[in-house]
């Protein structure tokens, strides 16, 4: 009988290793078991919270509970910007096992508003785990894709904002981004007050990284508080329309206007044209955002005369009686001459704001050191961004009164070779609508009258009324300002336009002014720039504006009548001012 063979014998399983080598093997084995069992050991006793935490990534997701931004709202309540429940429309590409069948991608590509093709690039997206496919989805859509059981698509709760004023409002409120913070006007100004803070909570999901169950609610979500604004959103509407019938009838290339409460200093209207839609921000251009009330300077032309004369009088160099000689119409300063548009031989000095005379402006103001001058206009605002907690306020520009020429001060003297926004502008004439000081402006509706600063005397602001409503008269250069049922103040402007450092035949008309001018509620200054239907002085451009906006804006208020409606006259050739 055959001997079985042992395994152990065998002579290919035969193992000849030194006893050394056998040692050293075995060691470092052991070492390595030792090893894993103290790094075990580490992990699952004195550091387990590493564990726990890389489980936890894995099936545990922390969500964002977004908060409801702050209402905007007019003066009397009206909400002026609000935030609607909207979703958010992702995928997780992983959860997509196979292309999605021509139809489906068709119909969500329709209730998306995208076309099919990117949207099928973003659903095959493989480098990425979750992918936006729109953001700020109204509820009625989503619901409808939601219906369409589409794996792997993801919808998130958020907010969307919504202007019910559409473009009447743009550049008052601005707008937000998709992320919900304020990008322009009082959406970006007052940011920090109308952005909520934002809740958080943990949830389980699996394997696909589905939601399936709700863990922890970390933090609720803290809505924004409202801001209550200082606009009147019925004098706002009256505003808009008054202006937009003028951009179209002027055939100009711009327009802007304001609306200011005397006693308060708040901003009841401020409109712009070219405009926008903030519920549809598609296909925006500069020139539709530019908030021109604010951020646009211009040389104000003969708006700026009544300054020049107050401050004349604020020193007693001159009184409303004093006769100037304007003959011939010109005045020579240097190898420079100034003229007036029809030479008018001696004036008042009510006279020269009635007739718009720069010869005797510019008189006037030669009579006066270039520091009382110049201390006249910062005191006004000029030169200085105005402090209303909006973006993109600009400082206009005055030069250092030390670098004055002769020429240059008479010529500031009526509006030129200095640069103002229109809200300087009227606020500046709160000056002469009040007892001579000024009040700070606010975008925000304010408790009560504001306490101003004194610029001129009470008299000489009274004085100044006075010329100003003479301005406005049949006899002035703005009689088409008249409104019926109340008196009217103001002064027009016609200034050129600079390109390249040197004026061109392009205008800016305009016109500033304050009613009822026995005790006025609001000042109005209108804008228009580069009208082109033929016309292109303030008196003939601007005043028309001016004097339908403070007709609907005093009887919006409910102010009373202040003069009988047979006072009004407007002659058949309205007189044209200087330029």
């Amino acid at each position: 009988m055959a001997r079985k063979s042992s395994q152990s014998t065998h002579p290919l399983l035969r193992v000849k290793l030194s006893p050394t080598r056998s040692r050293a093997l075995m060691l470092m084995l052991a070492l390595a078991f030792v090893s894993l069992a103290a790094r075990a050991a580490y992990l699952q006793v004195f550091h387990d919270d590493y564990l726990r935490e890389q489980g936890g990534k894995r099936y545990e997701v922390g969500i964002e509970l977004p908060a409801s931004r702050g209402r905007i709202l007019d003066r009397h309540g009206v909400v002026l910007a609000a935030s609607l429940p909207a979703r958010s429309v992702a995928v997780f590409p992983g959860q997509l096992h196979e292309p999605l069948p021509s139809r489906q991608v068709g119909e969500l590509a329709r209730l998306l508003g995208q076309p099919e093709r990117d949207l099928r690039l973003k659903l095959e997206e493989e480098d990425r785990n979750y992918v936006y496919l729109k953001r700020q989805v109204d509820l009625d859509v989503a619901g409808k894709i939601d219906a369409l059981k589409i794996p792997g698509i993801d919808m998130r709760r958020e907010y969307k904002r919504h202007y019910p004023e559409g473009e009447m409002l743009a550049h008052v409120l601005g707008f937000t981004n998709v992320e919900d913070r304020g990008q322009e006007g009082i959406e970006l100004s007052q940011q920090s007050q109308l952005a909520g803070q934002a809740g958080h909570r943990r949830i389980i999901r699996d394997r696909l990284g589905k939601p399936i169950e709700d863990v922890q609610a970390i933090r609720e979500p803290r809505d924004g508080g409202d801001v209550t604004l200082s606009i009147d959103s019925k004098i706002q509407f009256l505003v808009h329309n008054a202006l937009a019938d003028a951009m179209r009838e002027q055939r100009a290339k711009a327009a802007a206007a304001v609306v200011i409460d005397v006693q308060t200093g708040e901003v009841l209207a401020l409109s712009n044209f070219p405009n926008f839609n903030p519920n549809d921000r598609q296909r925006l251009s500069g020139a539709q955002l530019r908030n021109r009330v604010i951020t646009d300077t211009f040389e104000p032309g003969s708006t700026m005369k009544p300054f020049t004369v107050a401050l004349a009088l604020e020193l007693k160099k001159t009184t409303p009686k004093s006769v100037i000689q304007t003959a011939p119409g010109r005045l020579t300063i240097g190898s420079a001459t100034i003229g007036d548009a029809h030479p008018h031989g001696p004036l008042t000095v009510e006279q020269i704001i009635e007739k718009s005379s720069n010869v005797g402006t510019a008189k006037l103001a030669l009579g006066m050191q270039p520091y009382d001058m110049w201390n006249m206009f910062v005191s006004l605002g000029f030169g200085q961004a105005p402090q209303i907690g909006f973006p993109g306020a600009v400082a206009g520009r005055v030069r250092p009164y030390k670098n004055w020429k002769p020429i240059e001060q008479a010529t500031m003297s009526y509006g030129h070779g200095i640069s103002v926004s229109l809200i300087q502008m009227a606020r500046a004439y709160t000056v002469f609508a009040r007892d001579g000081d000024i009040v700070p402006l606010s975008m925000m509706k304010t408790d009560g009258p504001a306490a101003g600063v004194q610029v001129v005397r009470p008299e000489v602001a009274r004085a100044m009324r006075k010329m100003l409503e003479m301005a406005a008269g049949p006899k002035g250069t703005a009689p088409k300002a008249q409104v019926v049922g109340y008196s009217v103040a103001g002064k027009t402007g016609t200034a050129y336009k600079q390109e390249n450092g040197r004026y061109v035949k392009k205008y800016v008309s305009s016109f500033v002014g304050f009613a009822p001018a026995s005790n006025p509620r609001v000042v109005v200054a209108v804008m228009l720039d580069e009208p082109g239907a033929g016309k292109h002085y303030g008196g003939e451009v601007a005043a028309p504006v001016f004097s339908r906006i403070v007709g609907d804006s005093l009887r919006a208020m409910r102010v009373a009548p202040d003069t009988p409606f047979a006072k009004l006259v407007i002659p058949d050739k309205a007189v044209e001012e200087s330029l």
